[in-house]
């Protein structure tokens, strides 16, 4: 390959400038169907997303373990950042989760960077740009999630909608389709997920009054082979919970905007899907508005959804049910956990979608009540035009899209909780396409907050402990095998916990906020822990007090010293 610089669904090749590489070892042929199903069975590699398709965010590994993480140390560090104007008139944040295989990293930024590192060293082994435009409406900053590895390839959605397969060796484009209508406000920003021979991957947008989907592709050819509408059209089931008249369905958001997990037994996509359009404004909305603010479970080979278990009905909150839903058994059950951003727990029978248990992991719920049955019951809403209305959690959550962790070993849940509030003023607005869909004016309060790592016991709902902290905590945890729990904070730094009883065991300043996924690797017998760090995104949404903070770009990879 000879030098070359970015072009539109082109690789970039440094080599005649830095002596840098520009290819990378073949390593991602091997990784099939049936290698992922086995993901946990080599914790030296992180084959997907979760770290395996049961979204548990857990590594077996323990070279890195209670007893001697205060050694630990940066091995390497990538710097990412980039100058020049990037998509959209909103601010970017690195929120990426790497992709290990066989010793090569795979991670995106955020306006169409992919990169293939040595996971070893973090040396750069290709890049590729793909072209977004300045112009491309996004609802709450240019972010990105990850890749998905598989056949050789690597998978990537853009921010303007397109559905990307790059050699994984090269990083030159095998196939390029478009997922959504960029024109009306549809976006990407998940990771994909590899099922059998399908790439499977979710809308977003639903803040322009969108109709959410999610869709698959075939993995070698690109060839769409369905789709999913997340809001039912007139005549399906659950059209009955929105208004009979008009159009309200068809910009009815419920965008399913963050990565699945997957029963591979069931064979079914357990999927979270967001809030109803408008966001705060339900009187053009009246109803339910299925299959908005639901867990779904999809039919892996046909789309189709086999129940549902809808959080937050007919939602004025913003309260997104996207959250992931991490797999787990108990007593011989199959379950799911959601961690909602309406503050609540939910535990469900993932075979059929009936709750099975109902908790808040929050301290302030003011919006409504959620009985032990799941029945639901509102209280402050934006009602009146123009009515200033105060409500924990605010539209962000008390866990936005960040994830929580289940470790097989202490039976816990690990949990980033925000308890911050939000005022929001209704103002009803017509709909018009492209255009934001709010329904209202929010200011999300900068004093009076917290944040918490916390753990509980899904047998009983019952928080087990609680790391205490000052702002709101808005980036996953990783727990593993060697008892810690990870997690970083707004303010850069990122710490390991015991995961039994919550005791701080290490820290470290990364020089910019957390608003990413760490995960961790081994390579020749060493274990890195990596963390994409670089604050940014919606940081009105979830912490407007930490507006203007150090923006930073940075992947750092910690490992005990050699």
């Amino acid at each position: 390959m000879t030098e070359q610089y970015v072009d539109a669904g082109r690789a970039v090749g440094w080599g005649s400038l830095s002596g840098m590489p520009h290819s990378a070892p073949q390593v991602a042929q091997s990784v099939t169907y049936d290698r992922i199903l086995r993901a946990r069975s080599e914790p030296y590699n992180w084959l997907t997303y979760y770290g395996a398709y049961d979204g548990q965010r857990y590594s077996p590994l323990d070279q890195i373990n209670a007893d001697n993480v205060r050694r630990l140390t940066p091995a390497w560090v990538f710097q990412c950042g980039s100058s020049g104007l990037h998509a959209g008139a909103s601010t970017y944040a690195f929120e990426s989760t790497p992709i290990v295989v066989d010793g090569v990293m795979y991670v995106t930024g955020w306006d169409g960077f992919v990169w293939a590192l040595d996971a070893a060293t973090g040396k750069e082994l290709w890049r590729h740009k793909h072209a977004v435009p300045f112009d491309t409406s996004l609802c709450c900053g240019n972010v990105n999630r990850g890749v998905a590895v598989a056949h050789g390839k690597v998978f990537v959605v853009s921010a303007n909608a397109h559905v990307l397969a790059l050699d994984a060796s090269t990083g030159q484009v095998v196939w390029d389709k478009t997922s959504g209508d960029v024109r009306a406000g549809e976006s990407g920003t998940q990771a994909p997920l590899i099922v059998k021979d399908k790439v499977i991957v979710g809308s977003a947008g639903g803040e322009f009054g969108v109709r959410g989907h999610l869709d698959a592709f075939d993995i070698e050819t690109g060839d769409h082979l369905w789709r999913c509408y997340t809001v039912p059209k007139p005549g399906e089931p659950g059209s009955e919970t929105w208004p009979k008249d008009g159009e309200a369905w068809a910009r009815g958001g419920g965008n399913p905007w963050l990565t699945g997990t997957y029963d591979p037994e069931l064979n079914l996509l357990i999927v979270g899907t967001g809030n109803p359009a408008p966001d705060f404004d339900g009187g053009v909305r009246e109803g339910d508005n299925l299959f908005t603010d639901s867990t779904i479970a999809v039919d892996a080979d046909t789309g189709e959804i086999r129940w549902h278990y809808q959080c937050t009905p007919h939602d004025l909150w913003d309260y997104d049910s996207i959250g992931e839903n991490i797999l787990f058994e108990q007593d011989g059950r199959k379950l799911a956990a959601h961690f909602d951003k309406n503050g609540y727990a939910f535990i469900l029978d993932r075979t059929n979608g009936q709750l099975v248990r109902v908790f808040p992991f929050v301290d302030r719920i003011t919006w409504g009540d959620i009985d032990a049955q799941g029945n639901v019951t509102a209280k402050v809403y934006p009602e009146k035009e123009g009515d200033p209305v105060h409500f924990w959690p605010g539209p962000a959550g008390a866990k936005e899209w960040t994830h929580a962790a289940y470790n097989p070993n202490t039976e816990l849940f690990y949990v980033p909780v925000q308890d911050v509030g939000a005022t929001a003023t209704r103002r009803r607005r017509e709909f018009k396409e492209g255009i934001p869909y709010w329904g209202a004016g929010v200011a999300v309060d900068g004093t009076d907050m917290a944040g918490s790592v916390s753990a509980f016991d899904p047998a009983t709902g019952n928080e087990v402990w609680r790391w205490r902290n000052e702002v709101p905590m808005c980036a996953s945890v990783l727990t593993t095998g060697g008892d810690l729990v990870f997690a970083g904070e707004p303010t850069g730094e990122f710490h390991a916990f015991n995961a039994r009883n919550g005791a701080p065991l290490w820290q470290f300043q990364c020089g910019s906020g957390h608003h990413s996924s760490p995960m961790t690797y081994s390579v020749d017998g060493r274990q890195f822990v990596a963390v994409p760090t670089g604050w940014g995104g919606w940081v009105e949404g979830f912490a407007p007090m930490m507006l203007g903070q150090t923006h930073g770009a940075a992947l750092f990879a910690f490992a005990l010293p050699e």
